[in-house]
């Protein structure tokens, strides 16, 4: 059975039998791995509290045939204490793991730089660095677009014009002007087509110091929604 070293960040765990869990991580060089952490949930576990989510970790790990095993786990960055005494940060850090696990779909294909932008917006949350919402949303479109769906927002999609950008297409991939929009556009207005534009580029300067708009939340839902092929159920929850 190969051993080998990194570390992750917990996405998920699932009770396993009476002590077991399956712990979901999202590791540094070997992607998403499911894995085994046995005895985790007895009371005298030697890792149990660093296993849980939100909390990175360096793990020394043995493959396995469906399932790795987790032998060792040092904590690198408790997140989860702060992440998880205050409801907003909670429930904004769950959009990011649950964005995290239906991104990162294939198991031990490395992601580098989808974990090293997990790790930065989970840091941001627990240190209160910028507003929750603005952070998980920033999230989902930076995380997207690493994969490959980065939104097209300085130019009609149509004729390729740069004013009247009234409308944005999430089928289409980004800004249709008012005359060339298409029936499935979402009218926008300048100021929450600029708050989307800062969350896709991580624009703090123009994000800080207020609220997303209503319309801008609702355009990173439906946007990470069509291109996960499936609703984020945590943002969908935070929007409610």
């Amino acid at each position: 059975m190969a051993i080998y070293r990194d570390e992750a960040v917990v996405l998920k765990t699932v009770k396993l039998g009476e002590a077991d869990r399956i712990i979901t991580l999202l590791t540094r060089d070997h992607g998403k791995v499911r894995a085994v952490a046995k005895g985790v949930r007895r009371t005298r576990s030697r890792f149990g509290a660093r296993l849980e989510p939100f909390m990175r970790a360096d793990l020394l790990l043995a493959q396995g045939r469906s399932l790795d095993v987790v032998s060792q786990a040092a904590s690198i960055a408790t997140y989860a204490d702060a992440i998880s005494a205050d409801y907003d940060l909670y429930s904004n850090g769950g959009v990011i793991l649950e964005t995290a696990d239906k991104l990162v779909a294939t198991e031990h294909e490395p992601a580098r730089a989808q974990y090293l932008l997990l790790v930065s917006a989970l840091a941001s949350l627990a240190s209160h660095a910028h507003d929750p919402h603005a952070i998980s949303a920033s999230y989902v479109m930076r995380s997207l677009a690493l994969a490959g769906w980065r939104p097209r927002l300085d130019s009609c999609l149509v004729c390729a014009r740069r004013d009247r950008l009234d409308y944005c297409s999430v089928a289409g991939g980004g800004t249709m002007c008012s005359g060339d929009h298409t029936t499935d556009a979402i009218k926008v207005d300048p100021g929450s087509l600029d708050q989307f534009r800062a969350l896709c580029s991580g624009d703090w300067g123009r994000l800080d110091g207020g609220a997303l708009n209503p319309l801008t939340a609702r355009l990173v839902e439906k946007w990470g929604e069509y291109y996960l092929e499936r609703p984020i159920r945590s943002l969908r929850l935070l929007d409610s």
